[in-house]
């Protein structure tokens, strides 16, 4: 019988990599040649979270501008285009996650990402990143007909990356990513660095964390049945 292993799944904005900096920054360069005014990278973060249409709509809807379903199509492609060539400019890696990453593989973890960026500006940040090959597996909001909150999102991602659901982890920072786990019936880690209007906590996630550093602790606590354990005969 083939035993699958054990599988974390990582959202990308907000929850590997802080790239709010590249994010806003396109939206910014796109307020702009519509004549609106920049939004501070501050106030706008909470902006961020749910793909670059949402992203535009909230964007042009904290500018006060009314935005068209035809002409956000429109905008939608120019943030693509604009974002491709400017993806890091600014972004990187939270601390810690190279060695959370380097931490779950050691204990037979596969690794996945799942976003709600698309598929191909996922796959080249985490190239740029230097981290591409930790994730067989990179899934964006245009992989499939679907997308988180979506729990199929993460199911399907499971699935694709030869992951064993019944021994799988979210680790995500939005109300998306929390509301599509528990969706999948699979325990979620919050962390408190990321992109939400919402306190991580007040989401409701199975763990909550603040740094990498306590990846491993609440990955060991959520998905205990992944570590085999050794029956000890009682001493007589």
């Amino acid at each position: 019988m083939t035993v699958l292993p054990p599988i974390a799944v990582f959202d990308l904005d907000g929850t590997l990599a802080e790239t709010a900096g590249d994010l806003i920054g396109t939206l910014n360069v796109i307020l702009a040649r519509e004549g609106h005014a920049p939004l501070p990278l501050d106030q706008a973060r909470d902006l961020l979270g749910a793909g670059a249409r949402a992203l535009i709509q909230r964007g042009f809807a904290a500018a006060g501008a009314p935005l068209s379903p035809e002409h956000l199509e429109t905008l939608f492609d120019d943030f693509l285009d604009h974002y491709g060539a400017h993806l890091t400019d600014h972004s990187h890696l939270f601390p810690g996650a190279v060695a959370a990453l380097d931490r779950l593989e050691a204990e037979g973890f596969r690794l996945a990402v799942c976003t709600n960026k698309v598929e191909s500006h996922a796959v080249a940040l985490l190239e740029a990143l230097g981290v591409r090959r930790r994730f067989p597996v990179i899934v964006g909001k245009d992989t499939f007909a679907f997308s988180k909150p979506d729990p199929r999102h993460i199911t399907a991602t499971i699935a694709r990356a030869g992951g064993d659901p019944s021994r799988a982890v979210m680790v995500g920072d939005s109300r998306a990513d929390v509301a599509a786990a528990k969706a999948a019936g699979i325990p979620v880690v919050g962390v408190t660095f990321g992109y939400t209007p919402v306190p991580m906590r007040d989401l409701g996630p199975d763990w909550v964390i603040d740094h990498f550093d306590e990846l491993w602790e609440a990955v060991a606590a959520l998905v205990p049945h992944a570590f085999p354990r050794v029956a000890v005969k009682p001493a007589a």
